[in-house]
């Protein structure tokens, strides 16, 4: 029951109007971020994920003077791979081919109806780079992107020479904390967020010190699609992914990495997704995440952390010299 309930308060939301995290009206993005600008040109890969067909939206961005390696830019869960721009161009400049794909169910990329997994996430990664001929690259993943890297790492470790994990999470299993929540709940709540409510989620989860016009896009890739006719697929899509945080560790993994691993943390990144459904007495235990991260290199056989102090979760945004500086240091190692 709850189910059509839901299914018939999405269908008769309005469409078409759609207001920008600046307020003003404004034609809504598709739920493929048409009409929201990436720094690069982007591509397609079709995919067949579960039965369904898919596309997975990636750029390619060349160097100007190759040193013949790659690195493929894993995203967040709340942010389209646009974000890397500044840390494409540092790499593009210090002579990395960078492959930065949006994983199905997000940005540019197709929004399944299926339930993601890892697994796939991971297949299909793979499966871009032996489309652009790529038998080996470097990995830098933030957020979400960070569970993937794992897995990756984990199932095709011939294909990846460095891990760096910018303020992964999954560095704990959730469900020791936080009991599970129905979809049709999760969907409910983030279909009752609004923008203004969202602009404070992400600084208070994120503890993030970025002005606000730079938070801007990312309240905008995320709200201005509410208006587009498909908007119930993105919803289920986005919902999908907050289930696949929880279902699907992979802290009991991290520590059977054998390649290098670096993790570049936040010191004031405290973020714990579903921190607020897990009981009060357990709530100060999550999110722990620096020292999380130095526990777990402590415990690999060639891994590294290092903590950003003053920095929350867009440790690459927030300290972009001292994560250059890192970043370029470990992969040229």
């Amino acid at each position: 029951m709850k189910r059509i309930v839901l299914s018939a308060m999405l269908a008769a939301m309005p469409l078409g109007v759609v207001h920008g995290a600046d307020g003003a009206p404004r034609e809504p993005y598709g739920i493929g971020l048409e009409g929201f600008a990436y720094p690069y040109p982007v591509s397609m890969l079709p995919l067949v994920d579960d039965g369904e067909p898919v596309r997975m939206a990636y750029m390619d961005v060349a160097a100007a003077a190759p040193n013949g390696r790659t690195v493929v830019l894993l995203h967040g869960r709340n942010f389209p791979s646009s974000y890397w721009a500044p840390v494409i161009k540092t790499l593009g400049g210090a002579g990395y081919r960078v492959v930065v794909p949006d994983q199905i169910g997000f940005g540019k990329s197709s929004k399944p109806a299926a339930e993601l997994h890892f697994d796939t996430l991971a297949r299909n990664t793979i499966a871009l780079l032996d489309h652009l001929g790529i038998a080996r690259a470097d990995i830098v993943a933030h957020s979400l992107g960070g569970m993937l890297g794992v897995r990756i790492a984990r199932a095709f470790p011939d294909r990846v020479a460095h891990l760096l994990l910018a303020a992964p999470i999954g560095l704990e299993d959730y469900r020791l904390y936080v009991p599970p929540t129905p979809t049709e709940k999760i969907l409910e709540n983030e279909d009752k967020l609004t923008a203004d409510g969202y602009r404070k989620q992400l600084e208070t989860n994120y503890s993030l010190k970025l002005p606000p016009e730079q938070v801007t896009p990312f309240i905008d890739a995320r709200f201005n699609i509410k208006g587009a006719s498909d908007y119930p697929r993105w919803l289920r899509a986005f919902v999908n992914s907050a289930q696949l945080i929880y279902r699907e560790p992979v802290a009991h993994e991290i520590p059977l990495i054998t390649q290098p691993t670096l993790f570049v943390m936040g010191e004031d990144d405290h973020n714990a997704p579903g921190r607020l459904n897990a009981p009060e007495a357990l709530r100060a235990k999550m999110g722990r995440n620096a020292e999380l991260a130095k526990a777990l290199a402590a415990r690999m056989p060639n891994a590294g952390a290092e903590v950003i102090p003053n920095t929350g979760h867009l440790v690459f945004l927030e300290a972009p010299q001292q994560f250059d500086g890192l970043m370029l240091g470990f992969l040229s190692r």
